[in-house]
C-alpha cells in the first residue's frame, strides 16, 4: 500500500507539472508565431521599399542616360542588312543627290572620290561630268605657281569649308563631322542618323532650348546646333520617287553606309562564295573518311583460344 501511495504521489505531481508547462508552451508558441508573422510583415514592406527604390533608382538613370546619350533610337528594316542582301543602288543615287543638295553645304565627304560612285549609282560618263563642275585647285606649274583645273574622277568631293576654324566660324562654333564614316563612327549608326534627320520636334514642356539650337530627342542633350534639312518636297528626284521626308531620309541613310563599307557586296560575295568551296570539302572530307575506316570499322577479329 505504501509503494502503491507513493507511485500515486508521483504520477500526481507529473500530471501537475504537465498541467502547468502546457500553458507555459502554448504562450510561447503564440508569442512565435506573432513574431514570426511581424518579421514577415517587416521582411516584405522591406522588399517592397527596396523594389520602389530600385525602380525609382533605375527611372532616374535612365532618365540621366537618355539626357547624355540621346533617346534610344528605333530598330528599321534596312534592306541591306541581310547577309545575301545588296545595296539599292537607285537609293544610293538619290541619296548622293540628297546629300548634294542639302548636306554639301556644311558636311565634307573627304575619303569618296567620284571614281568611287561609277558603277554604284552613275555611269563613267555621268561621273565625269560631275567632277568637270568643279574647280581644284592643282600645282605647282612649270613656274612654281598653283592653278585650278576642272576636276576628275580621281579627285575627292569637295569640302565646303578651308579648314575646321572655317567651318566653326561658319556655324556659330559647332564643327559639322565629316560624313564619309558616319555611320560607323555612332553606335547603331544607320538607325541613328535616320532617327536624327527625321527626329526633329519642339521642345516639351519645362525644357527650354537657347537661341541658336534646335530640340532632337536622338541628340545627346537633346540640343543640337544642325536645324531641320529634310523637308517634303525639298528636292527633286531624276526617277519620279516623291521626295518625302522619310524616303529622303532612307536615301542618305544608304548613301552614307555605301560610304562608310563600299565593299559591302564584294565581302559578301566572296564569304558565300568560300562557304560553298568549304562545304565540298567537308563532303569529300566525310566521304575520304568513310571510304578508308569503313574497312577496319566493319572487320571481324575472331581470336583461336585454342591454337
Amino acid at each position: 500500500m505504501v509503494g502503491g501511495g507513493f507511485i500515486q504521489q508521483i504520477l500526481r505531481r507529473k500530471l501537475h507539472s504537465q498541467s502547468l508547462a502546457t500553458p507555459v508552451l502554448s504562450w510561447f508558441a503564440s508569442k512565435k508565431v506573432h513574431e514570426d508573422a511581424g518579421s514577415s510583415g517587416v521582411r516584405a514592406l522591406a522588399l517592397l521599399g527596396a523594389g520602389v527604390t530600385g525602380l525609382l533608382s533605375f527611372s532616374t538613370v535612365a532618365s540621366a542616360d537618355e539626357a547624355e546619350h540621346g533617346l534610344a533610337c528605333p530598330d528599321y528594316p534596312w534592306p541591306h542588312d541581310g547577309i545575301l542582301s545588296s545595296y539599292d543602288h537607285a537609293s544610293i543615287r538619290r541619296g548622293h543627290q540628297v546629300y548634294q543638295q542639302v548636306c554639301a553645304s556644311c558636311h565634307s565627304m573627304s575619303l569618296i572620290s567620284y571614281r568611287d560612285l561609277v558603277g554604284v549609282a552613275y555611269t563613267e560618263e555621268e561621273a565625269k561630268a560631275m567632277a568637270a563642275e568643279i574647280e581644284v585647285v592643282d600645282g605647282p606649274n612649270d613656274e612654281g605657281e598653283m592653278f585650278t583645273r576642272p576636276g576628275k574622277l580621281s579627285d575627292r568631293l569637295p569640302q565646303p569649308y578651308a579648314n575646321e576654324s572655317a567651318a566653326r566660324f561658319a556655324n556659330g562654333g559647332a564643327y559639322p563631322p565629316d560624313l564619309s564614316l558616319i555611320t560607323k563612327a555612332r553606335h547603331n549608326g544607320q538607325n541613328y542618323v535616320f532617327a536624327l534627320l527625321t527626329g526633329y520636334r519642339d521642345p516639351p514642356a519645362g525644357i527650354s532650348i537657347r537661341e541658336g539650337l534646335h530640340y532632337n530627342p536622338y541628340f545627346p542633350g537633346g540640343a543640337i546646333a544642325m536645324p531641320k534639312m529634310l523637308n517634303d518636297e525639298a528636292v527633286e528626284y531624276e526617277d519620279g520617287v516623291p521626295a518625302t521626308e522619310a524616303q529622303m531620309g532612307k536615301d542618305v541613310v544608304s548613301f552614307l553606309s555605301w560610304a562608310a563599307e563600299p565593299e559591302m557586296e564584294e565581302r559578301k560575295l566572296m564569304g558565300f562564295k568560300w562557304i560553298f568551296l568549304l562545304s565540298l570539302a567537308l563532303l569529300q572530307a566525310a566521304y575520304y573518311r568513310r571510304l578508308k575506316w569503313s574497312v577496319l570499322k566493319s572487320r571481324k577479329l575472331v581470336l583461336d583460344v585454342v591454337n
